[in-house]
């Protein structure tokens, strides 16, 4: 098996179980979890619950419909589920993204935290309005880098969740410490790494969505 084949498993394989992983909220108590560091006030806040769920649920669902969309087969063999999947992905984007700007007001550790998740949130949901925009004008060179920019920032719910414990099994550090590290941690490297893919396999690609 080539090193991009198992890159690729590797990939999705993260990308399907953290998209299923809101489906234990409903099954199982996750009071003990990122939910066991929220303050009652917060907690109690029917607001804020909604929001939360909302992005948890969402938020899978774009990890779930967004790697398919980098399947060069699949949109070989059936460029309509590309395109319906691709707009479940957009849907799913705007109502996880403002949700996650929502909640990042209230994110465990403080301002740092609050600032990190806070541009998250708006970072994803413009880099997927723009990848719509391009793909409505039919310039698809830009949809395919503002899409890799787009997925990136939605892999942050995927490199979150291994940063965390690897922070706290190997650095041992305080989950408080650890949350305020993360909320950055999560999103910019992938951004970066996203940069670098772009850099290398669209060189020559404008980023600007001309009408």
């Amino acid at each position: 098996m080539k090193i991009s084949k198992i890159t690729w498993f590797i990939f999705a394989f993260f990308a399907i179980s953290i998209g299923i992983y809101p489906v234990l909220y409903a099954l199982v108590d996750m009071s003990q979890g990122l939910l066991g560091n929220k303050p009652p006030e917060v907690l109690s806040n029917s607001l804020w619950s909604l929001f939360f769920y909302l992005h948890i649920g969402f938020g899978g669902v774009s990890l779930l419909t967004g790697w398919s969309q980098f399947s060069k087969k699949i949109r070989a063999r059936n460029i309509q589920l590309h395109r319906t999947l691709g707009k479940i992905y957009m849907i799913a984007v705007l109502v996880s993204g403002i949700s996650s700007v929502f909640i990042a007001f209230y994110a465990t550790g403080g301002i740092g935290p609050s600032f990190g998740f806070g541009i998250l949130g708006v970072l994803w949901l413009l880099t997927s309005a723009i990848a719509y925009i391009a793909v409505r004008k039919k310039h698809i060179p830009q949809h395919k880098v503002w899409m890799i920019q787009s997925y990136a920032l939605t892999f942050a719910a995927v490199t979150l969740r291994l940063w965390l414990p690897f922070m706290g099994a190997v650095l041992h550090m305080e989950f408080i410490d650890s949350y305020r590290v993360v909320a950055w941690l999560c999103w910019v490297p992938n951004l970066l790494i996203a940069f670098a893919i772009i850099k290398i396999k669209y060189p020559k690609v404008s980023w600007f969505v001309l009408s």
